[in-house]
């Protein structure tokens, strides 16, 4: 690739999709949301290569919910003209999944794999613990990654999962993180890996992990206060990440979209639950 270049590609998350006549989640609209956030990357003066969406595709977890996102991908990919790939949240149900997105036999199977685009890998991970709001990548992910890894791509490689791998700005979303940290550490030293993006805490978020870029995006579907240390501010709020690979290395652009940001629902923690 030469210096002048680049792959550009969006990072959404937390779409929170419900099938329509539900309305779980502060009586949003959050199909209209994915929709806005759509038209608004539509409206990008440079196309980009691909879009990935770093789970909680659904509130819910239902398996019609999972067809109705179906339907929704389908759409966004024939307004933007760009392939659409999706990772598993912590609202996200397995069987569930694999039934009504993908068509296939329920099972609890985890669901990640990696692609190329331009030279570029992207490897889609699964933090997702079933019933739990917890973040792990299991060892059989751990293995599969370290042994994809051996062999360097193009361009690089950039890792999609849930769960964040930096700290955040408070104690309380802290708690929100991936839980093995460290073993992804180890499994990407040395490595090609030159970027991870992440959702799950619903605002920006940027550190850096062995020397690669971790960025979280906003959610799509809400957003939360990063500077609420015991209580989390939900917002009327939607963004995503304009991320850019170039001279081997990744850049994120985060995008928010025009709106009041008005406050939805504040959950006060106590002092010492935040501080666990």
């Amino acid at each position: 690739m030469s210096r002048t270049e680049a792959i550009y590609f969006i990072h959404l998350t937390d779409i929170h999709i419900s099938v329509p006549g539900k309305t779980p989640l502060f009586g949003l609209d959050t199909t209209e949301k994915f929709r806005k956030t759509i038209a608004s990357i539509a409206a990008l003066r440079t196309k980009p290569a691909f879009l990935v969406v770093s789970g909680d595709l659904t509130h819910d977890g239902d398996v019609e919910d999972y067809r109705f996102l179906r339907s929704l991908i389908g759409d966004a990919e024939r307004e933007l003209g760009i392939p659409i790939h999706v990772a598993l949240g912590n609202h996200d149900r397995r069987p569930a999944f694999r039934e009504g997105f993908l068509g296939e036999s329920p099972t609890e199977q985890s669901y990640y794999y990696s692609f190329l685009s331009g030279g570029l890998r992207v490897v889609m991970l699964n933090t997702q613990v079933p019933d739990s709001h917890a973040g792990r990548i299991d060892e059989a992910q751990l293995v599969w990654l370290r042994e994809l890894l051996e062999q360097p791509a193009p361009l690089g490689t950039v890792l999609v999962h849930h769960h964040p791998a930096v700290r955040t700005p408070t104690t309380l979303m802290d708690d929100h993180l991936l839980e093995n940290v460290q073993d992804l550490a180890r499994a990407i030293e040395g490595s090609d890996v030159i970027g991870l993006l992440s959702g799950h805490i619903h605002y920006h978020n940027v550190g850096t992990l062995n020397g690669a870029l971790c960025a979280t995006a906003d959610g799509v579907a809400f957003g939360l206060d990063a500077s609420a240390e015991q209580a989390m501010r939900f917002l009327e709020r939607s963004g995503y990440n304009l991320a850019t690979v170039k001279d081997t290395g990744m850049s994120v652009q985060p995008m928010t979209l025009p709106g009041e940001q008005r406050l939805l629902y504040e959950h006060v923690f106590t002092a010492t639950f935040a501080a666990q």
